[in-house]
């Protein structure tokens, strides 16, 4: 079982920047690919970046490439997500997910998930 606390969401202006963490609960964090995936309101859940247990690849949507960066440190069992230029469609509860084996794309293949950070873009 592991168990994952996503941090750092908030609200700001268009053009602003937000880093979401999502701390894990097990020491093997290092074993698992991590996802982020977002939820907007009246919106089925979205994927957004993955990346490998060793950091060796990455996965991300087309709608955030150039924008946002995921990255890992085992050490501090812990995930990032680094939003940059941030656009008020990016509004949306943010979800760190983890699975065993590779990173995906899809939400079915992972098996834990937080419980989200809300993430609001001004216009």
């Amino acid at each position: 079982q592991v168990q994952l606390v996503e941090s750092g969401g908030g609200l700001v202006q268009a053009g602003g920047s937000l880093r979401l963490s999502c701390a894990a609960s097990r020491r093997t964090f290092s074993s698992y690919a991590m996802g982020w995936f977002r939820q907007a309101p009246g919106k089925e859940r979205e994927f957004v970046e993955a990346i490998s247990w060793s950091s060796d690849m990455t996965v991300y949507a087309n709608s955030v490439k150039g924008r946002f960066n995921i990255s890992r440190d085992n050490a501090k069992n812990t995930l990032y997500l680094q939003m940059n230029s941030l656009k008020p469609e990016d509004t949306a509860v943010y979800y760190c997910a983890a699975r065993i084996g590779a990173p995906k794309d899809e939400a079915g293949l992972y098996d834990y998930w937080g419980q989200g950070t809300q993430v609001t873009v001004s216009s």
